[in-house]
């Protein structure tokens, strides 16, 4: 029987609104930043609540960019963002599924060192190899494109060994039986493996698709042509574009254009994404 203690529960729910408030009061800072004039930000004390200039910010920061610099709006920077992290968040899914699969479920020569080949670029991140990879992008005339952008980071080491584990809590007695039915190996992969993955696929699609919205040093590297630029781009760059004082009432607004999508994900998937990550059996 737990016992009632209100000092230890008062004094729980005090850290965590003080944590909450602690996390919370940047972003509460960005959004009234996104809400006030230029002027008004220029301006000690900095305000603490929101402004008029909601709209008129959303709009130059969708459509117009900083004035006097070289940014145009972020809109279709938005969309450049969406397309990458999409396509790098499905292609991970998709290539990881399939190795852990072959890994799993098929008997080959020297099928366990690639699997180690593969959990070792785990310590080869994009940094490490950004030089030899930019090379390969520019031979295959990708750079500027979306597939410059989103396949060199499409392999994921981390996505093959959890559903290699997932894979490997499923009972032999399913693959069995769908061999007496007559169910060949794709077909048991997508009746019976891709609904037994749902969660995990549904956990790793969120952190993947947030790892690939916050690319920087990839994006900065590869794309020279403004149209290709990504929204975190953007954001660095209006602070450096700026012909005088910056604009942060624009610069605040891209920021919160920025922080909505992976936010959409994560509460619209957080039921999946919590399931995925604690369930353990099958």
């Amino acid at each position: 029987m737990i016992e009632n203690r209100p000092f230890i529960t008062i004094f729980c729910h005090v850290m965590l609104i003080l944590g909450v408030a602690i996390i919370a009061f940047p972003i509460w800072i960005t959004f009234v930043a996104a809400t006030h004039d230029a002027v008004r930000m220029v301006q000690i004390p900095l305000p603490l609540l929101p402004g008029d200039q909601f709209f008129e910010n959303l709009n130059q920061a969708l459509n117009k960019g900083i004035e006097g610099g070289a940014n145009q709006g972020v809109g279709m920077m938005l969309l450049n963002s969406l397309a990458m992290a999409m396509m790098i968040a499905v292609g991970k899914i998709a290539i990881s599924l399939l190795s852990a699969f072959a890994i799993v479920y098929f008997k080959f020569p020297f099928r366990m060192g690639f699997f180690w080949m593969i959990f070792i670029t785990l310590m080869l991140p994009v940094e490490v190899r950004i030089i030899p990879t930019f090379e390969v992008v520019a031979n295959l005339n990708m750079l500027n494109t979306y597939w410059g952008l989103s396949i060199p980071l499409i392999a994921s080491a981390t996505a093959t060994f959890m559903f290699r584990q997932t894979f490997l809590t499923i009972p032999d007695e399913l693959l069995e039986a769908a061999r007496i039915d007559g169910a060949g190996p794709m077909r048991f992969f997508k009746d019976i493996l891709l609904p037994m993955s749902r969660t995990n696929i549904a956990a790793l699609f969120v952190i993947l698709f947030i790892y690939g919205w916050n690319q920087y040093l990839w994006p900065l590297l590869v794309t020279t042509d403004q149209d290709m630029y990504t929204i975190v781009m953007a954001i660095k760059q209006m602070l450096e574009t700026a012909e005088q004082a910056p604009e942060w009432n624009v610069i605040m607004m891209t920021a919160l254009l920025a922080m909505l999508p992976p936010v959409v994900v994560v509460v619209f998937m957080q039921k999946l994404f919590v399931k995925g990550l604690t369930e353990t059996e099958k």
